[in-house]
């Protein structure tokens, strides 16, 4: 039953109907043909897919990224970053590294990186002589970065279905998405090197404290967000909540970006958003019923164990299959599906939960910046009017880094464990 299910998904879905609407009338059909539950169960599960104060957190975080593309925080971040890392060589292919990280930190979206961050970087790197493909792959590459490095709403998703502290799970993401963010800026210095592009800018005490200055009031975010996940006086869904009220309140006084009768386009424009991710989410619970009705999980797991003992062996299998699947299928409907899924499969050869949900948030973050359904790429396209073939083109140094940098973590998985260890206990 489990894999009718899946074929006719994946019919569904190719025909050209959304995904959401494709799991779930999958889900209705294989319930109503192959087992004698009523049909009512379909609703009743999804219900209780969304009756969760976990979940809130997910458009919360969405609106808190909107609110800091539209209220100036991102032009502070960018002013920032420049003058931290500027004087370097390849100053501004640094800062586009540095501006995309620590606005991952505080949207945790991809999409709200190229779209705000990426656009003003390369419009920056442009003009500075930088080749315009080149400068769309770096920011292209750099916007993943929010899909790992906390707040990431796809490791919320992913962490919420596979039972995992999300503090935990964001935690996890930090490292790697630092080691990630400083090996392009590794590989920038090299290039521009050898290409003899680039510049550099002065250091100058003085203007890094007037950046760092102007900039407090937005880096506040994080550590308001944040901070007090991590030392329990909130969840991570009563911490987004204080972020999204401590944003509007910077944006509109602090700031002056903002106007109050701002708010309701922006809560707007981001429930169409969350609409989106919420439907996949209870359109993928009914599914996740049958898949365990019908044993689903526990033959992957005996599938998996039967290729090998071996954990290295089995996370390079399982780094390909979610690679492919990144590049053909929405992250997130992909991570509801599958977690569930795979999640008893690796922990069978000794995978821990926490290492599983980063390391399938990670591969699957490929199909954001990667044909055919790359979000980021095509949004990319739209801001800088470059041909697709160019920027994926330029991207493949890139996507290579981080397909290099995630092999690392699978040989050396204490990377991403030991620190939660060493907060978490």
């Amino acid at each position: 039953m489990s894999w009718l299910l899946i074929g006719i998904f994946l019919l569904v879905m190719f025909l050209g109907v959304p995904i959401a609407t494709a799991l779930g009338s999958a889900s209705v059909i294989a319930m109503y043909a192959w087992t004698d539950l009523p049909l009512s169960m379909a609703a009743q599960s999804m219900f209780t897919a969304m009756n969760s104060f976990i979940m809130v957190a997910v458009p919360l975080f969405i609106l808190c990224g909107s609110l800091m593309d539209e209220g100036g925080i991102a032009d502070r971040i960018y002013d920032l970053s420049e003058a931290l890392v500027g004087w370097i060589y390849g100053g501004l292919g640094h800062v586009s590294v540095v501006v995309n990280m620590i606005f991952a930190g505080m949207s945790g979206s991809s999409v709200a990186a190229i779209a705000s961050i990426g656009k003003m970087s390369i419009n920056a790197l442009d003009k500075k002589g930088y080749p315009k493909p080149y400068a769309t792959a770096i920011n292209l590459s750099g916007s993943m970065l929010a899909s790992v490095i906390p707040p990431s709403i796809l490791m919320i998703n992913a962490a919420a279905t596979g039972n995992v502290s999300i503090g935990q799970a964001l935690l996890a993401g930090l490292v790697p998405g630092v080691i990630i963010g400083i090996i392009f800026m590794i590989y920038n210095y090299l290039f521009c090197k050898t290409h003899n592009i680039g510049d550099r800018i002065p250091f100058e005490r003085p203007k890094l404290a007037r950046a760092f200055w102007r900039a407090i009031p937005a880096l506040l975010t994080p550590v308001i967000l944040l901070g007090g996940v991590y030392t329990g006086i909130y969840t991570p869904t009563e911490g987004a909540a204080i972020a999204v009220v401590y944003t509007i309140l910077v944006s509109i006084y602090v700031f002056k970006n903002l106007k109050w009768s701002d708010i309701p386009r922006i809560i707007a424009k981001n429930a169409r958003s969350t609409g989106v991710i919420l439907f996949v989410a209870i359109a993928a619970k009914p599914a996740s019923v049958l898949f365990e009705m019908d044993g689903l999980p526990t033959r992957v797991a005996e599938m998996i164990a039967g290729i090998s003992d071996n954990r290295i062996y089995i996370l390079l299998v399982l780094y390909v299959f979610l690679i492919a699947v990144g590049m053909f299928m929405d992250a997130t409907a992909a991570i509801f599906i599958l977690v569930p899924i795979l999640l008893p499969a690796v922990q069978a050869v000794g995978v821990t939960p926490l290492f599983f949900i980063v390391f399938l948030v990670i591969t699957l973050s490929f199909g954001l910046i990667t044909p055919p359904v790359g979000v980021c790429l095509y949004a990319a396209e739209n801001v800088t009017g470059l041909p697709l073939e160019k920027i994926i083109k330029a991207s493949v140094p890139w996507i290579c880094l981080i397909a290099i940098s995630l092999l690392v973590f699978i040989i050396f998985p204490g990377i991403i464990e030991i620190p939660v260890g060493w907060v978490f206990g």
